[in-house]
């Protein structure tokens, strides 16, 4: 089945001065619509067309035949998944159940920071720093290009894109910066309480 590319839950310059509206123009109208569209006419009339994107997404993990759907399909659903980790609002420390889960498998929030913010910054090349759930506990996972930890079990709570073109236009080759700014100030802790919450039933 078509995808169709979720609307944006804040407005393009909501993320601004830690994210440009001219970034979050080119990101979200140019490069994850294009995904989108690839995706799309990958998947249709193949026997894969009447599944959902998560469920394509796995299939076409484990064949190699199928890697320009894979690669479209995972960039997709992690880009929206992205934009849901963001905040106008967010930043800071987490509070209730995932605070608490958080100071029982990494140590304290401080800990958590400095974890993320390494696996976002030293990811090489392009990809992706993630906060998962994996068989129960919280950790923190990096995945190349469009890898996700769909494919390998793990429930994603948080995700940081680490693309050039996610941070270039803002930041140019200062990552860390980048990362430091989505961290402090934008990470959506709400979203990722939730996931949490789903993640228990």
């Amino acid at each position: 089945m078509a995808y169709s590319q979720p609307a944006l839950p804040y407005a393009e310059n909501a993320l601004e001065p830690h994210i440009s509206a001219n970034t979050l123009g080119f990101h979200y109208g140019k490069h994850h619509a294009t995904y989108i569209k690839k995706y799309n006419d990958a998947v249709a009339g193949t026997p894969l067309d009447d599944q959902s994107i998560e469920e394509v997404i796995l299939a076409a993990a484990e064949n190699p035949e199928k890697a320009g759907l894979f690669n479209n399909g995972a960039q997709a659903w992690n880009h929206s998944f992205y934009w849901n980790s963001l905040s106008p609002n967010g930043g800071g420390k987490p509070t209730g159940q995932i605070a608490e889960k958080i100071d029982a498998d990494f140590g304290g929030y401080d800990a958590f920071k400095s974890e993320l913010a390494n696996a976002a910054a030293t990811q090489f090349g392009s990809g992706w720093a993630w906060l998962v759930l994996d068989d129960g506990t919280l950790k923190v996972v990096k995945t190349a290009n469009a890898q996700t930890p769909l494919t390998s079990g793990k429930y994603p709570l948080l995700t940081i894109d680490v693309w050039e073109h996610a941070y270039y236009l803002d930041y140019q080759n200062r990552r860390p910066d980048y990362v430091a700014a989505v961290i402090d100030e934008l990470l959506n802790w709400e979203f990722a309480s939730q996931n949490f919450l789903n993640a228990q039933v």
